[in-house]
């Protein structure tokens, strides 16, 4: 094709995804079903992770839960199975009307919830729970990537250790699990693989270098078989990148910006990031930032010299918004060595 002609093309499909993507905005995309479903969610037992199961236990998948904390974990199905049998009590008082003009009931999946004790920072433990999971389960179908740690020290004052285990578990999971469950995907040509990130892993701040690079890492990871994807022309295999905002879930407990902004911009409930995550990941939205406001920042970082991002940070408070956090843990850990060595 002639290169004037195909660059004529390439123009006009760029208009038209905006077009499409304007059109998204005024008419809300209809929500795809995971009826059914194996859908696995690492770090289940607890926050984010913990709302997730929620919300697609509602939406009558079948459940596989990871977390390195069995009780919490359990805790979590737990409340799985108390929807799940709210959801067949509901379907059994409701009649439907039989070919032969008899009253019959609804009838309902036989839904389950399966939970795994996994730390995804180990590559052999996600491999072989992963096999474990084949074989008692099934394929998986939705993958959300959620787990993830913070160390909550400066640079210069964090073990070694856990800097490794803040990449581990922020970043290398992602490999680990999506190779596990990419290759039957990949053959059937259906699934869907959810990156919760991070709004830390579109743009950065001071004092939490560790997490900041795992969260580019995992972004960068999923922008990449993203585009994988697409070039093995993989249509049926979605993906969704989630980057929320600072979330209510104590993961950050004393973090604050300017006192004067805070008000307009709090902390994100988690119950609402969750619920707006959950509405792109049905509607096969690529990517989800939480409050929208993120997605101007992400862009005037792009465009801004760097002294300007700085200027900005430091009038919104940003610059040091984690010392507080960190200054907190700092004092936790002193205090717990106090008791530790009375």
């Amino acid at each position: 094709m002639n290169i004037l002609l195909e660059l004529f093309v390439v123009t006009f499909r760029v208009l038209w995804a905006f077009v499409l993507a304007a059109a998204k905005w005024l008419v809300r995309p209809k929500e795809k079903s995971v009826a059914g479903q194996v859908c696995l969610i690492t770090g289940a037992g607890s926050g984010l992770g913990r709302l997730f199961a929620l919300e697609f236990a509602r939406r009558r998948a079948l459940l596989v839960l990871w977390d390195i904390n069995t009780q919490s974990n359990e805790e979590t199905a737990g409340m799985v199975r108390h929807i799940y049998r709210e959801m067949a009590e509901a379907a059994a008082a409701v009649p439907r009307v039989a070919g032969d003009g008899e009253k019959d009931v609804l009838p309902h999946c036989d839904l389950q919830v399966y939970t795994y004790t996994c730390d995804v920072g180990k590559r052999e433990n996600v491999y072989s729970t992963a096999e474990r999971v084949r074989n008692e389960v099934g394929e998986v179908s939705v993958l959300v990537n959620n787990a993830g740690v913070v160390s909550g020290h400066h640079l210069l004052e964090c073990p070694d250790e856990l800097i490794e285990r803040t990449m581990m578990v922020n970043c290398h999971a992602h490999f680990w699990t999506t190779k596990a469950f990419l290759p039957k995907m990949l053959e059937m040509n259906h699934g869907h693989i959810v990156t919760v990130a991070s709004s830390l892993g579109l743009f950065s701040t001071a004092g939490v270098e560790d997490y900041c690079a795992s969260k580019f890492g995992a972004v960068g990871f999923h922008e990449s078989l993203s585009h994988e994807l697409k070039a093995a022309e993989k249509d049926g295999i979605k993906t969704t990148l989630v980057c929320p905002y600072l979330v209510d879930t104590g993961m950050f407990r004393g973090c604050r910006i300017r006192k004067e902004i805070e008000p307009f911009l709090p902390p994100l409930k988690p119950e609402y990031c969750v619920k707006q995550a959950m509405r792109a990941i049905l509607t096969d939205q690529p990517m989800i930032c939480t409050p929208r406001l993120m997605y101007m920042v992400t862009f005037m970082k792009s465009i801004l010299p760097f002294e300007a991002v700085v200027c900005m940070y430091r009038f919104l408070g940003a610059d040091k918004c984690m010392y507080p956090f960190i200054a907190q843990r700092k004092q936790a850990t002193n205090n717990n060595e106090a008791k530790n060595g009375m």
